[in-house]
């Protein structure tokens, strides 16, 4: 007995031990924790509010994208996301479910509303479970469930399906629908890691200016207890959001809505591969317009047969006789060129190849204003002998072709110029072979309608921050050089108009009611990728560059269209005509520019004035303040110009033609333009020398022509004159 009352006393006493020692331990802890507040090295008072915090996020808008007049092309707008509770917890009261009850009729409801969910796909969702055989608490749908506008969300609560919810959601919203899409891009929402969403760009000015449009979300923080009740007296803690950054383009929406309208006016007719346009304005290489065919809806990214990259930007082409504007330009600039100088077309020998005509036999021996304005080929390969190789390529290198723009746009393609082989270098001269982009031949233009200067193109006028409106970056024009003289720019014009209206232009199809367009046409062969070319009315690159007004352009443009579908007998130049003339003509008008020698004050009105008696006329106009000219023997007018009705300032020359030889005007101080009209209208042998205007003819006015004898007219400028008279005073004056 006493044996076991030792054993239980011994026993007690080492439990007593035991937990005195566990006290011991636990009261040091505590006293510890007491001193320091940490465990383990961390704050007990951190782990506390870390576990007992909570926070909702504030979700910043991504940045707006405006137009040049503040017009929204992109914005965040409110939208809806679709959930669906399918665990029959959700629900307490039988009568009143708030989970999917009827799952294939719920599947058929929604199929109804959003076309993109598919009615299967759907029901698996809703009928969706583990391994183990249980239901998730609810299911969305994807990409398709999310972006849901408040209509569709609108008519699907009408439903009345149990189970079905909305959260709101923002969605990136392009209001234009088809609009510059291949410019703008598109931004998507992507879930990230931590079950949240944001907006990335994905293509475009969307993708390019990611960082800068996409805003950093806010935060309120707040503590609860263990069962999330939010605690009496909690702070709660607001971070507000920092919303991303608008940007405003030069794209003006005006312009580039006349500009799709064109082009998908266009496609529809003529189902061409693809076609390019730009709008440039001229003195400040702002881009004002600019897109694509096929293209796409940012909305949907629906599109058919369709490039996913910006053409007028990263993709070369071989320009056609586009590129002759810029040999001409080094021809002139370098005083080579002679425009009354004849050479003989047709074909032009280089080592073993022939570079022949796009007829190929040409008109003979014929001049180099001539071969310009039919766009001989054979011409500038001529030229390019005159100029010299070195100086040519040179000037190319100036007008900026074979290496990047600048653009502020992603991906930009530099082209390629061949000078290897002797055949290279005169190909080039009328765009085949060496490669460019269409927004280099907008650059260089700018130089040609700029007096010289070359502007370097841009689309992103500003970056503005949304809640201070700061400024934060902006677009000031930036002049890339001066590649020729601005004479030299003013004779290129002069030329290029005369492509238009000259007897044999290439450019008729581009004239204008109301405006004076300067331009060039381009007919290139497109590369098979073995070294060959396809051949055939349907299988060109079809295009134009122009100006328009001719004297004081204020709008570029380039236009391509690429294998369109002809009609028989129909010229390439005609689908490319349907693009450049409406967006030319109405936006000319948009921008309140007077149309070329039309104005508002001290005006008079033609009209066609065909069949009429020329004599007649002749009063009429010269009454009106205008100065009619007869281009013939006089009686029934057989054509005019300027054609058609406008309105014309007081003092403009009107041509009117009839039958019978030609009387020769007195053309002293006439321009070159009007020379070049009357040469057109009476297709005498007028050879002009120097630029300017008329100061002396080399057969007195007033002589009957009766023969192909030719006539000089030399032109001077108004310095030049300004020069002779004061080197040459009237008799008893001096200079000093």
């Amino acid at each position: 007995m006493k044996k076991k009352r030792f054993r239980f006393q011994w026993g007690a006493f080492l439990l007593l031990i035991f937990y005195g020692g566990l006290f011991f331990l636990l009261f040091s802890r505590m006293f510890m924790l007491q001193a320091t507040g940490e465990v383990e090295g961390q704050e007990l008072a951190a782990r506390a509010a870390a576990k007992y915090s909570k926070e909702s996020a504030i979700t910043a808008s991504r940045g707006k994208i405006y137009d040049a007049n503040g017009q929204v092309i992109a914005e965040d707008t409110l939208s809806y996301r679709l959930i669906a509770i399918v665990n029959e917890k959700a629900t307490t009261d039988a009568k009143n479910p708030r989970h999917v009850v009827d799952a294939e009729k719920t599947a058929k409801i929604l199929h109804e509303y959003i076309p993109a969910m598919d009615e299967e796909k759907i029901y698996k969702q809703l009928t969706r479970v583990n391994d183990k055989g249980e239901k998730p608490y609810q299911v969305e749908f994807g990409s398709a469930g999310r972006g849901i506008s408040h209509e569709t969300m609108s008519k699907i609560k009408a439903e009345k399906l149990p189970g079905i919810l909305f959260i709101n959601d923002l969605k990136r919203y392009y209001p234009n629908g088809i609009f510059a899409s291949h410019l703008v891009g598109f931004a998507l929402k992507e879930e990230n890691k931590d079950g949240t969403f944001t907006t990335k760009g994905k293509m475009g000015l969307e993708l390019t200016y990611n960082k800068e449009l996409t805003g950093k979300n806010g935060k309120v923080e707040y503590e609860t207890d263990a069962f999330h009740y939010l605690l009496p007296n909690s702070e709660k803690m607001v971070t507000p959001a920092k919303n991303g950054d608008d940007i405003y383009l030069t794209i003006d929406k005006t312009i580039q809505s006349f500009l799709e309208e064109a082009m998908t006016s266009v496609e529809k007719e003529y189902n061409p591969e693809s076609m390019t346009a730009i709008v440039a304005e001229r003195k400040t290489g702002k881009i004002l317009a600019m897109s694509q065919r096929p293209t796409f809806n940012p909305d949907t990214r629906e599109g058919n047969n369709m490039k996913w990259l910006n053409e007028a930007i990263e993709e070369t082409i071989e320009p056609g006789s586009t590129m002759k504007t810029f040999t001409l330009a080094s021809a002139i600039d370098t005083g080579v060129w002679d425009p009354n100088k004849r050479y003989m077309s047709g074909s032009y020998k280089v080592l073993d190849r022939t570079i022949r005509d796009h007829n190929g036999v040409g008109w003979g021996p014929i001049t180099y204003l001539d071969g310009f304005q039919r766009s001989s080929n054979t011409a500038m390969a001529n030229l390019l002998k005159l100029i010299g190789e070195d100086v040519f390529f040179d000037y190319l290198d100036r007008f900026g072709f074979g290496k990047k723009t600048g653009i502020d746009l992603p991906n930009e393609a530099s082209g390629t110029l061949l000078s290897k082989y002797p055949v290279e270098r005169v190909t080039t001269t009328f765009g085949q072979g060496s490669t460019v982009t269409p927004i280099q031949l907008i650059q260089a233009m700018t130089a040609i309608a700029n007096d010289g200067k070359m502007m370097q193109p841009y689309v992103i006028d500003r970056i503005v921050d949304p809640s201070t409106g700061k400024i934060i970056q902006k677009h000031k024009p930036i002049e890339k050089g001066q590649p020729v003289s601005a004479d030299t720019a003013k004779q290129v014009r002069e030329i290029l108009a005369s492509t238009l209206t000259a007897k044999n232009g290439t450019a008729k199809d581009f004239v204008l009611d109301e405006y004076e367009v300067a331009g060039k046409t381009g007919t290139a062969q497109i590369p098979l990728g073995n070294g060959r070319y396809s051949w055939g009315s349907n299988e060109f690159l079809y295009s134009f560059l122009g100006m328009a007004p001719a004297d004081n352009p204020q709008l570029i443009m380039y236009v391509s269209v690429k294998r369109p579908k002809l009609k028989s007998g129909e010229l390439g130049s005609v689908p490319v005509s349907k693009i450049f003339k409406p967006v030319m003509l109405n936006s000319l008008k948009y921008l309140n520019v007077n149309p070329e020698d039309v104005k508002h004050v001290d005006n008079s009105t033609i009209k066609d004035y065909t069949g009429q008696s020329a004599e007649a006329i002749q009063v009429e106009l010269s009454n009106d303040g205008l100065q009619p000219v007869i281009v013939g023997g006089g009686g029934k007018i057989i054509d005019q110009y300027p054609k058609g009705h406008q309105k014309l300032v007081k003092g403009n020359f009107v041509f009117l033609k009839t039958a019978g030889d030609v009387t020769l005007p007195d053309f002293t101080n006439w321009s070159l333009r009007n020379v070049l009209a009357f040469k057109t209208m009476s297709n005498l042998e007028i050879e002009v020398v120097g630029e300017g205007f008329v100061a002396s003819q080399s057969v007195s006015a007033g002589t009957v022509i009766s023969d192909r004898s030719p006539i000089v007219v030399k032109l001077k400028t108004p310095a030049e004159s300004f020069k002779q008279d004061v080197e040459t005073p009237p008799e008893g004056e001096t200079t000093e």
